[in-house]
Order: structure tokens, then sequence, then C-alpha cells
């Protein structure tokens, strides 16, 4: 389909990937955003090899690589140091033909809205939606409508038109661990600077990762019930009394991040719904499969539904409904088990049954390097971007 216009509402890695890649494919595009200011959800992402390869093919590869680290093994160690696991990511590169990217967010964000090239529309909160025969209207707090052939709902965790595309309302979900993350300095001291650094024990999680200008992008998870998430204290504080007796690098981490450039973020998730699209809306993104980070997967869902969304409106004279239930049915196959996925993995990380978590770290000691590649390349290559 020819000349469309395109209403997204939602200016993260989704809809942002969607404006860029639907105005290349030729239509008008118009990006809403309910924040006053564009500011990133978090300090880093790791963009695997799927996510990466679609920015490869919306001519950002380059760009990409500019601000992405460049990470060549990843360790898991016990939380008191001794090495489980050392795993030369060469494999999997090989095996799915791309390097992964771990990213500051702000470096991305800049870069999608440069690539994007217009205008995001801020203080623009979408509070409804009408649609009819011919197009779709969506009405701001503010006052303001925009009206378009489909409206894209990329509006996130607490996506406020999911529950018009559902017909129920659907409430994110806590899934037991609080997760902290931020940037610092690469240094030795801390981990090699091409080197995912993992420390795992006590139910609990650390993690180093390269990210461009040289930085680490760091996380601290620990495990709480939902009561206790709610009571946030002094950070470094609260790390070191949840880390101690963790690995030498572990606590010059706590001591060298800014507390205050350091975010505090509870951990949910959203699916597998039953559907993503209604008539000519469609949701993308977090607003369609909030997907716990513990796969690394939930940026790459998002980029993927950008691309798929483009090919089947771009590839179809059958009607905007028809090229959106094309991709409804291919998203759903693909996401909605990234989220099955994704949270059972949260759970055994995080010490929901005691015994799985333990298993799992006595299987990091034991399993070859090429079995944990094997099983990332797995997910990186079940979707569409092999």
């Amino acid at each position: 389909m020819n000349n469309l216009k395109v209403i997204i509402v939602g200016s993260g890695i989704g809809g942002l990937t969607a404006g860029i890649a639907l105005r290349q494919a030729g239509y008008e595009i118009e990006i809403y955003d309910r924040v006053r200011e564009l500011r990133p959800g978090g300090a880093g992402i790791s963009l695997w090899s799927n996510g990466v390869k679609v920015l490869n093919r919306l001519g950002l590869g380059s760009k990409m690589a500019a601000i992405g680290g460049l990470m060549n093994r990843m360790q898991y160690r016990r939380h008191t140091g001794e090495l489980l696991n050392d795993i030369d990511l060469a494999p999997l590169i090989e095996e799915v033909g791309q390097r992964p990217y771990p990213v500051a967010r702000a470096d991305l964000q800049q870069m999608l809205l440069e690539a994007y090239g217009e205008d995001v529309r801020l203080e623009c909160k979408c509070v409804g939606v009408h649609q009819d025969a011919t197009g779709v209207t969506a009405y701001f707090e503010n006052g303001h409508t925009a009206r378009g052939d489909l409206l894209v709902a990329a509006d996130g965790v607490r996506s406020i038109l999911r529950q018009y595309v559902l017909e129920e309302k659907v409430e994110p979900d806590y899934v037991g661990y609080v997760n902290w993350n931020g940037l610092v300095p690469v240094d030795p001291e801390l981990a090699p600077k091409d080197m995912w650094m993992i420390y795992v024990g006590e139910h609990k999680r650390v993690s180093l990762m390269p990210v461009g200008g040289d930085r680490f992008y760091f996380f601290f998870d620990v495990p709480m019930t939902k009561e206790d998430a709610q009571q946030a204290g002094d950070i470094r504080t609260d790390l070191t009394v949840f880390f101690t007796g963790w690995a030498d690098p572990v606590q010059t981490l706590i001591q060298r991040l800014d507390p205050e450039k350091t975010n505090r973020v509870l951990i949910h998730s959203v699916g597998p719904l039953s559907r993503m699209v209604r008539g000519r809306i469609a949701l993308l993104g977090d607003a369609a499969h909030t997907t716990c980070p513990d796969l690394g997967q939930g940026g790459c869902q998002a980029l993927e539904d950008a691309l798929v969304l483009t090919h089947y409106l771009m590839t179809t004279n059958l009607g905007i409904e028809y090229a959106l239930k094309r991709y409804e049915r291919e998203r759903m196959e693909r996401a909605n088990p990234v989220v099955e996925k994704a949270r059972r993995r949260a759970e055994q990380i995080h010490g929901k049954d005691p015994n799985v978590t333990q298993q799992w770290y006595d299987q990091l000691a034991s399993e070859k390097p090429t079995d944990v590649t094997g099983a990332i390349a797995k997910i990186i290559l079940a979707g569409p971007m092999r």
C-alpha cells in the first residue's frame, strides 16, 4: 500500500524505529509522546544480533557500531569471585551473522531521533481513539486531535491504548526483583573492557558490559517482595548491605557509581497477550509484550515489530486491517514465547524456587561455553532476522 498516514503514540525504541521504517517506506508519520522531555528509560540496553540487524536494514549499521560496545567474551563468576564459565562470543557471532552491541540508551535514543529526522510532538498524552471505515482519530489530553489511516500504539509498559485494543485492562505484573542500573568509566579493576562480566549468588546478580565511550553499563539485581521493593533507601547504602561479602570488583563498582545517575527499577512483565491489533490500531513494543530483561530481548522485539509491521503494510494491497492481522499473527508467534521464556529465566536467576536457582549455578560451572552461545543463537534465529 502507498500514501498512508500513520499516527504513532510513543517515542521509545519501538516507536522511533517504527517511525524511521515507515518513513523510509514513503509514508507520512506523526509521533506523539506524553512526556515533557525525552529521556531514556534506563542507562543501557543489550542489543543482540537480531535487533542490530534491524538497524542495519534501516541503514544505521555504521552508526550503531560507533555507539555500541565491543563485547568479545562473557564470564560468569560466583559472587565471591571464583570463575564459573568463560565464554568466547566468536562462535555466536559467526552462527548468527552479526555482532551484538550493548549501548547506552541515551546514545541509542539520539541516534534514532536523528534518523527519524522530524520533531516528536511532546506533552501529548493520548487518552482515547476512535476508528471508522476510513481511518483513526487520536484524542489527546491537551485538546489536540490527530487523524491517520492507522495508529501504532507504542506507549510502553503502562500503555493507555492497550486496554482499547484488548477490550480489557491488563496491568503490568511485578516479577519479584529490583534492578539498579547506570554507567561507569571502563577500568580493568572492574572487568576487561571487551567482556560481559556477570557475578551470581544468593539469588542476586551483578553485571558489567561495555558500551561506547569507554564505559560499562552496570546493573544489580536483588529479589524482594513488592512491599519491600516500594521502600527505596540510599542507593549506595542499600547496595553495600545487599552485596556484603561479594567480590572486590563488585565493592569497587558500588563505590564508583554515581547515585544521582543510578536508576532503581521494579521489574515488570506484560503478556503474553491474546491479541495485538484491533481494526486499524496495532500495539508495538512494550505495549504488546513487556519482557523481563533476563534474555536481553525486550528492545530487540520492539525493533523486530517495527520492521515486520512495515513489511506487511508495504507488501499487500488487500487493506490495512489485513496487513495488521498478518503483523499480529507473526509477532504473537514470535514475541509471546520470548515473554514466557524471559519470565522463566527471571524466576530461575532470582530464586523463586531456590533449588532451581542452585541447579542453574551448578549448570553454569559444568556446561560447555558453546552450549551457552548455542542457546542465545537459538533465540536470535527464531525471529525474522535470520
